[in-house]
């Protein structure tokens, strides 16, 4: 095969170029298949030629690389001619360099871009029959076919739309933070009698430890350690500690959301995140610059970070939800007759649970007992442990050891199924989903008890969270296909885990609660009902 490149010139825009890829990607055949590496990006160039372009057609190499192991950091195309041809050739760092000293193309002389540009379109057409064979054999092909390469026309429309905020909210947000910031440190230096830096834990462990003399619960090589949950342990022997952890929270808001989102906003006063379908083992979508997918939701300060993100003018903000998604698809993975009924008689499934751990009847359930059986219940789909359901419910580990063990008395075929989770995975050395997904876990095989332990963990809770991501991607699908299909204004434009956000236009808002109900709740047919929660409201904040 012969691979050449095309250089943009006086004659040759990008316009032109791309023009020429749309009439290619009308023309091809039903026998032919075109072959990109990291589509996604390609298609930002191709963003209005979408109503031509069939995704069956095509065929993603860097996808199909993160398919077939999701646990590497890079899928560029060295890695395919490394793994997958035994071919080793220049990485893009050892022709461009790396950091301030990186080339741009216009830097290279011609046999340098030659080799860059074109090992790109060669090695992917060469991995393709490889990938695609591998993927077969994987039993991936239909979940890369079928899920994978159709969400990128979704994501790459997501990104194109973004998200607007609210500039002057974000910075009256972030005077909000810094005053609260401020008082904390007063109230803080108060109790330790001198001012100190409070982010520097050498510091603050000498504040700690030896000035005001708490416990020490854990050393470091530089002094006392001052982490999280040495300051959990800590948070009823001093007024002090609460206020530190509360200060630590607040600066992260401020440096990460107050003043970081900021950097973010484009002209059209929208942040235009990136979705990332090839960075998480499991198979979620993650979210980066920024990443709006971890906007905190625990104190109410953090909360509000919500209020700046808005929707247009003449437009309102929509939210679904699925409800207890991982719960209920742990319920047909173990085939679970207790939890499948309870959910098809839309049961209370926490208080259900507290009633069966806790011996009491389903009527006198108290509001304490259903929250501690919530975490028991989502705490077994990661494969919590004694001490681990300890620490979230400040319990002893006995008591919670207790609480597990009732949990498995009362649903013993859940207990089989985690079982034979961490047993297929020993022997196979990797978990599967609903949808074939696969997620390697070489640290069951460890001889460490530590990383043998996470492995089973992953092995238990990959199958639930894998297939969640799964059913997700699909009713993402669902839903941008029908407000295209219906020629809608509104747009999909967050993704978050179990969550979508619509920028709904409020001629359309009964026509987008009914796309999402029917495209969320049908994605899948499951034997028990998928169902989510929806509210509006013209702030993000408003939607929660």
């Amino acid at each position: 095969s012969k691979t050449y490149y095309i250089t943009q010139g006086d004659n040759i825009d990008i316009n032109y170029i791309a023009n020429i890829v749309i009439e290619l990607l009308r023309d091809v055949k039903d026998n032919q298949t075109i072959i990109v590496h990291n589509l996604k990006q390609q298609l930002n160039l191709l963003i209005n030629a979408f109503d031509i372009i069939d995704i069956s057609k095509l065929f993603d190499t860097q996808l199909a690389g993160y398919l077939c192991n999701p646990l590497k950091d890079t899928y560029n195309y060295d890695d395919l001619a490394n793994d997958y041809l035994d071919i080793n050739v220049p990485s893009e760092e050892e022709i461009l360099g790396k950091g301030k000293s990186k080339l741009s193309l216009d830097e290279l002389d011609d046999e340098k871009i030659t080799h860059f540009i074109c090992y790109h379109a060669n090695i992917s057409y060469k991995a393709y029959t490889v990938l695609k064979d591998k993927l077969k054999q994987m039993r991936m092909y239909d979940l890369f076919i079928s899920i994978e390469m159709p969400l990128i026309m979704t994501l790459v429309e997501m990104e194109k739309n973004g998200i607007k905020v609210d500039g002057k909210a974000l910075e009256a947000y972030g005077s909000k933070l810094k005053d609260r910031i401020d008082t904390l440190e007063d109230e803080i230096y108060n109790y330790s009698g001198e001012k100190f830096n409070i982010n520097s834990p050498k510091q603050l462990g000498v504040i700690l430890f030896e000035r005001l003399e708490l416990p020490i619960i854990k050393k470091t090589k530089t002094g006392y350690s001052t982490a999280q949950d040495v300051l959990e342990k800590l948070a009823d022997k001093h007024p002090i500690i609460n206020l530190i952890t509360e200060y630590r929270h607040l600066v992260k808001l401020k440096s990460t959301y107050a003043d970081g989102l900021a950097d973010y906003i484009q002209e059209d006063s929208r942040i235009h995140g990136k979705f990332n379908q090839t960075i998480t083992a499991t198979g979620r979508i993650s979210s980066t610059e920024p990443n709006l997918q971890n906007i905190p939701i625990r104190l109410e300060l953090g909360r509000e970070i919500r209020k700046v993100f808005i929707p247009e003018d003449d437009y309102v903000f929509i939210d679904a939800d699925y409800s207890q998604i991982e719960l209920r698809l742990l319920a047909v993975l173990s085939e679970d007759d207790q939890l499948i009924n309870a959910y098809n008689n839309n049961q209370d499934i926490h208080r259900l649970t507290a009633s069966q751990v806790f011996h009491v009847p389903f009527d006198e359930v108290t509001s304490e007992q259903r929250s501690n059986a919530k975490a028991v219940n989502f705490g077994i789909v990661y494969g919590i442990s004694a001490f681990g359901l300890s620490q979230d419910l400040n319990i002893t580990r006995k008591e919670a050891d207790e609480y597990i063990k009732n949990y498995f008395n009362k649903y013993p075929t859940i207990k089989l199924y985690l079982d034979n989770c961490v047993r297929l995975a020993k022997e196979r050395g990797y978990a599967v989903t609903m949808f074939d997904r696969r997620r390697p876990i070489p640290e069951i095989q460890s001889s460490n008890f530590m990383q043998r332990s996470f492995g089973e963990r992953v092995a238990m809770n990959s199958p639930i969270q894998g297939s969640a991501a799964d059913v997700i991607k699909i009713a993402m699908i669902k839903v941008f296909k029908k407000l295209k299909d219906k020629k809608l204004k509104s747009k999909l434009i967050l993704q978050i885990h179990d969550e979508l956000l619509i920028e709904a236009h409020k001629d359309e808002v009964d026509i987008v609660k009914q796309i999402l109900q029917e495209e969320m709740e049908n994605a899948i047919e499951l034997d028990v009902p998928l169902e989510i929660d929806m509210h509006q409201g013209y702030s993000w904040y408003e939607t929660k």
